[in-house]
């Protein structure tokens, strides 16, 4: 855990780049009084909002940056730790706040915790005493744009630095590997980036201690370069920028800063919190520096546990093996797992039988910060799932059977923060922060939603905007919100089949709108408890017009093939052409051969009539909705 620092910062003049030690600890500082009230930021603020805060000119605040070295224009966004010290120039005295990351109350105290499931609670025991605790090695998720160089940054790591012996080695099958720099151990999780990392929060796993998110030198911030420090800061981890391809000829690593400052993620060159490393992965250029950097951070969160308590873990990833049943790969995060340990993990448990390191070689207990590949379950157990020692099979199986009880009853509730039950979990005191995904059709709509819903911000909650973007809403984006208990706002585009699926399977609220100020009336109605009946569309299928048949002078009837759902007759009906919703209809007919039916399902042909839309051609997909209107819960 960082340590906090003491002191005053009351010095006034030009200042060199800030104190890197105390903005790498992420520490608040203890201001002296002015005469002027406290303020309170915000993590990260742009420079209009910091001047509008202090009642200044945005010239004032950049002068007193560019007397600090920072260069920044008026809609650039700064971190709190650089505006608190333009605050402090300009007379003010700064709130004393949480470690970055943390959530604040507006009333500058800590929020309540929020419910968490039930394996987060298992994996959150109860505290060991500091006698009993060891430093351990950290934990490290890459993450980063496709093509970026995630894979060969890390195949680089493993080649140049390969832990010897028992405990270290190259795999790419255990799901985690892990490497020695300067005597110290660094254990990589090998999944496929920040998908697989947020749907192991998902399920109340929070495995990683840092995020190195990958950005290349030749292309910049790209939309999965944003998604993956999206979820990052949900997960509270500290970022490091692995600022890869450095050895390009069209390496621009000032656009780089540039592109993530706009993302409110600022570098330490420019004053910030946020490590960069230049690094190529291919010529093999600084992974030294980067693995010392990891080592750094890690320091800093003091990361320990007790090597002589019962083992908890979390599987990375299972299989079911003909030859030796089900086989999982465990990260130990505290503890020692031994042959012959009885564990529970998720709803199923077993005896462990026999351990494998990364080398594939049997070994006979695995520590803190230790993968090891677990044979002995009865079952395969699910990524993500927390792995317990516990003390014989007597009680592992009356742990599954409440699991699985438990499982059962949540099923039948939503489980997940939905816009209904807002309000009386706000009058509950369960409720601190609304914690929202927001996508839309095109990027310039995101700003103007983002300042409107933050404006609905009430004492009792705050609104906090995960993750923006424009596009469609994907399984990424529910699992997002799954792991982080928010709801998906979406507006003016549309749900992905993947990802409509994964929302029922998770049970997470996403919300579609096209009109702004029913967006907003609807979340400022859910903060007052007085949400209005809604009503509620269901997407039933789509079917693709294969030919198009004239009747009579101007009617036409699409020739379609049913790909997902059911098309009903009478339902409403969009069309779909190249990308974008041409029109909205109503079924009027819907045929089998000479038939007349009601409804058509997967994988048929039909023909379909419109009501009042005849402008039909090939490739059309027609997507048929149905409609019903749905009393709120709240309140």
């Amino acid at each position: 855990m960082a340590k906090s620092r003491s002191g005053t910062r009351g010095r006034r003049g030009p200042r060199k780049p800030m104190r890197r030690d105390a903005v790498a600890q992420g520490a608040a500082a203890v201001l002296d009084p002015r005469d002027r009230g406290a303020i309170e930021l915000p993590s990260s603020i742009t420079v209009k909002d910091l001047a509008d805060l202090l009642g200044v000119n945005p010239a004032d605040v950049i002068r007193e940056l560019i007397k600090s070295g920072i260069f920044a224009n008026i809609n650039q966004g700064i971190d709190r730790e650089t505006a608190s010290l333009v605050a402090e120039e300009l007379g003010y005295e700064v709130a004393e706040t949480a470690a970055p990351g943390a959530t604040v109350n507006a009333d500058g105290s800590a929020p309540e915790t929020a419910p968490v499931s039930a394996a987060t609670k298992e994996q959150l025991y109860e505290e060991d005493e500091e006698s009993l605790l060891q430093p351990r090695a950290p934990i490290v998720t890459v993450m980063g744009h496709v093509d970026h160089g995630k894979t060969s940054l890390l195949d680089a790591i493993r080649t140049t630095k390969v832990a010897a012996g028992e405990r270290g080695g190259i795999t790419q099958h255990i799901g985690a590997s892990e490497v020695v720099k300067d005597g110290r151990h660094i254990v990589f999780l090998d999944t496929p980036g920040h998908e697989a990392f947020t749907a192991m929060r998902a399920r109340g796993a929070k495995v990683t201690d840092i995020a190195v998110v990958v950005v290349a030198a030749d292309d910049g911030v790209m939309p999965q370069t944003l998604e993956a420090i999206d979820h990052a800061r949900a997960a509270k981890v500290p970022i490091i920028i692995a600022l890869n391809k450095i050895d390009k000829p069209d390496a621009n690593a000032d656009r780089v800063k540039n592109g993530l400052a706009e993302a409110g993620v600022v570098v330490e060159e420019y004053g910030g919190d946020v490590p960069m490393v230049p690094v190529s992965a291919k010529a093999r250029l600084g992974l030294d520096e980067l693995l010392e950097m990891i080592n750094l951070v890690a320091d800093l969160q003091e990361l320990k546990a007790n090597p002589k308590r019962p083992a908890i873990g979390t599987i990375v990833e299972a299989e079911l093996d003909k030859g030796r049943g089900p086989v999982a790969t465990a990260l130990v995060q505290t503890g020692t797992l031994r042959v012959g340990d009885v564990i529970v993990v998720g709803e199923t448990y077993g005896k462990v039988r026999a351990l494998e390191n990364a080398l594939g070689k049997r070994i006979t207990k695995a520590g803190p910060s230790s993968p090891a590949v677990v044979l002995g379950l009865a079952d395969v157990p699910e990524a993500g799932d927390i792995l317990r020692v516990v003390a014989d099979e007597k009680t592992a199986r009356a742990m599954v059977e409440e699991r699985k009880a438990a499982s059962a009853a949540r099923s039948e509730g939503s489980g997940r923060a939905t816009l209904e039950d807002l309000y009386a979990q706000i009058q509950a005191g369960q409720t601190k922060e609304l914690r929202i995904i927001l996508k839309t059709d095109v990027s310039g709509s995101l700003g103007a939603i983002t300042h409107a819903l933050q404006q609905l911000s009430t004492d009792e909650v705050r609104i906090n905007v995960l993750h923006e973007a424009a596009g469609d809403v994907t399984d990424n984006d529910i699992m997002l919100a799954a792991a982080s208990d928010a709801i998906v706002v979406a507006f003016n585009t549309k749900v992905t089949d993947t990802a409509r699926r994964a929302a029922e399977s998770e049970k997470v609220d996403v919300r579609l709108y096209d009109i702004i100020y029913k967006l907003t009336d609807d979340i400022s109605a859910a903060l007052r408890g007085m949400l209005e009946p809604e009503q509620v569309e269901t997407v039933e299928g789509r079917a693709e017009v294969r030919q198009i048949f004239k009747v009579g002078k101007v009617a036409v009837i699409a020739g379609c093939y049913v790909t997902d759902g059911r098309i009903v007759r009478s339902g409403g009906a969009r069309v779909w052409r190249g990308g974008k919703v041409i029109t909205t209809d109503r079924i009027e007919s819907l045929r089998r051969f000479r038939d007349d039916v009601r409804e058509v399902a997967t994988n048929f042909e039909c023909g379909i009539g419109l009501a009042g839309s005849n402008d039909l051609v090939e490739g059309d997909v027609i997507e048929c909705f149905t409609q019903q209107m749905v009393s709120r819960a709240a309140g």
